[in-house]
Formats: structure tokens, C-alpha cells, sequence
């Protein structure tokens, strides 16, 4: 973990207060601590880092609030490293979804903050407009394959083809990437270890439909963002599951309750104050649209989703 998230980073369990983490530093090079512990002097939670990663995920707020990552096996981490990267690779079936979606941010100086980064396309495409990126999600997996990128400027993995066959793929980052401009960590995206007002930037891509808390997701990313000169990007293709949220928490698709009809225009009346719950301080929309995103499973198995954005500005 670079030593400069020091400075931003808080106890995700101490959450509403905002108490600040010390660290316990037991090896580091010239670039980041590569072996510590976060500590918590209120609370006592411990926080550990590890071969340069850090893992601060709250304890439970709700029950239903911290569950781990199903995304923990070599299928989806191939399928995701696919998804963000075929581009970079020419793959003739890659997606164009995360230059589209990096088109719609402004250069603004200050920090900005990927949610749900996966293994980290778009924090790669927030560093290079803004000051620093940090790319955050559960899955450890994720998170350990988008350092390795960060730090080794390249990964091997595994394309699987039909059945158990499998190609080899690379990866290799553009020269032009500046990697001492990125970080990822585990944390959870309804308790972000982070002060308010930070961002200068928020994205949330693809993982609205994927929390427990839909709204508590809204109110943390609002919670650390800006009050002024902060960009939001939202896009999600509101795939509602009681999979993973119960039908009382989604933000939209039902036919009963406070959040009926379509998930985009109560999200946008969540983020715009035209509801008595809206987020305060809130945003104004600047653009919406659509991008469509691409899934590899195998040689003969995609997954096409439209993911319907939001950009607004305050």
C-alpha cells in the first residue's frame, strides 16, 4: 500500500465517526509498506497489509452487509481480466466500454476513487485524468491481480476455450500508464475507509445491482465525495436479484413501495434532491446514456450488458 493513502484512509467500522488508522509498519520499500497493521485506537480493529495489500473491510454493520466475494475463482478472474483488457490485447470481440465510459470524466486535479474495481481497468483510465486513482473492491483475487499489473506492468492468465481446454494470454500495460499514480485495497463499498470530502471523482460501474444496500452504497459514495468541483459516474445495468439484495432494498423494479419503476430515474432523483430521501448535498446530471460491456465465459460464450450510466457534477 503506498504511504500517502495514510493521510485518507479511516476505520470502516467506526463509521458514522470518522476515526483515523495508525499503522504498524514491518517492511517497506521506496514505493509502499509491503507488511504492516492498520489499527483502530477507538475501536481496536485491526487492519492487515500484506505483500503490499491492503484488506481493510469493516466489521459487520449489517448482517447482510459484509458477505465475501464470490468472485474468487480462476473462471471469473479470467472472464474479468478479459472483460476489462481485450482491448489492450486486439481482441476482434473486446469491448470499447471503458474508453466510452473515461471519455465522459474532465481532468480535475485531486484524487479519485474507482468502487467496484474489479481487476482494474477504469483506476488505470482515472490516473491518467487525475491526480492519483485508488481502486477498491471485496474480492481479494480482484484486487491481488490488479496489483500485480500495478506493480509488474504485466500478467499471464488463462483464456478458457471449450470444456477444459485453455490458451495462454498476456496482458502488458501501455508504457505510457503511470503506475505511481494508482492503489487498490480490499474494502467494501458501504463502509468506505475513507475521510468525507475527498474525491474529487467517484465511478461506480456495474455495481449498484451487486451490494446488499443499494442506497447505503449512494450515501457512502456521496459521503466521500466533494461538496464542490466533484464528478460522479454511475452506470449500471440494473439487473436487480434478491440474490443479493432483498427486494425491499432495491432502488427500483418493483411494482410497490418508494422506489418504483426504473432504477436509473430514482437513482438520478436520489442524486438531483427531488425526493424527500435525496442525497445532500446533491449533484446535477450533465449526461446519460448507455454503454455496452462484453463478458468472455468461454470461446463461444459471451455475456452482452448494457449498463446505463449517469454523469453529474456539483
Amino acid at each position: 500500500m503506498k504511504t500517502k493513502l495514510l493521510d485518507w484512509i479511516i476505520c470502516p467500522s467506526c463509521l458514522p465517526m470518522e476515526n483515523g488508522l495508525s499503522c504498524r509498519i514491518e517492511s517497506q520499500n521506496s514505493r509502499e509498506i509491503i507488511t504492516g497493521t492498520l489499527h483502530c485506537t477507538q475501536c481496536g480493529a485491526a487492519y492487515p497489509i500484506q505483500d503490499g495489500l491492503a484488506c481493510i473491510l469493516p466489521r459487520c454493520l449489517y448482517s447482510d452487509q459484509v458477505r465475501p466475494s464470490k468472485y474468487e475463482d480462476l473462471i471469473s478472474l479470467s472472464a474479468y481480466l478479459w472483460g476489462h483488457y481485450a482491448d489492450i490485447f486486439h481482441d476482434p470481440d473486446a469491448s470499447s466500454a471503458y474508453t466510452a465510459w473515461s471519455d465522459l470524466l474532465d481532468p480535475t486535479p485531486g484524487p479519485a476513487l474507482d468502487l467496484g474495481c474489479a481487476v482494474g481497468r477504469f483506476t488505470f483510465e482515472l490516473s491518467r485524468k487525475f491526480d492519483f486513482a485508488i481502486g477498491l473492491d471485496n474480492s481479494i483475487q480482484f484486487v491481488t491481480a490488479a496489483r500485480r499489473l500495478m506493480t509488474q506492468g504485466r500478467i499471464d492468465f488463462s483464456l478458457v476455450d471449450e470444456g477444459r481446454l485453455k490458451s495462454h494470454q498476456n496482458i502488458t500495460l501501455p508504457s505510457s500508464w503511470d503506475t505511481d499514480r494508482v492503489e487498490f485495497i480490499v474494502a467494501d463499498a458501504l463502509a468506505l475507509p475513507f475521510k468525507s470530502g475527498l474525491f474529487s471523482a467517484v465511478s461506480s460501474l456495474n455495481l449498484l445491482d451487486k451490494v446488499p444496500r443499494p442506497l447505503v452504497h449512494l450515501q457512502e459514495l456521496n459521503r466521500i465525495s466533494r461538496n464542490a468541483g466533484a464528478q460522479l459516474l454511475l452506470s449500471d445495468p440494473y439487473s436487480w436479484s434478491t440474490e443479493v439484495a432483498a427486494e425491499e432494498n432495491w432502488l427500483g423494479g418493483v411494482l410497490t413501495g418508494p422506489f418504483t419503476g426504473k432504477g436509473r430515474d430514482n437513482v438520478m432523483a436520489l442524486l438531483c434532491g427531488r425526493r424527500p430521501d435525496s442525497l445532500n448535498p446533491g449533484w446535477d446530471v450533465r449526461y446519460r446514456g448507455e454503454v455496452w460491456w462484453r463478458l468472455r465465459n468461454h470461446a463461444n460464450h459471451f455475456e452482452l450488458i448494457r449498463s446505463c450510466y449517469i454523469k453529474t457534477m456539483r
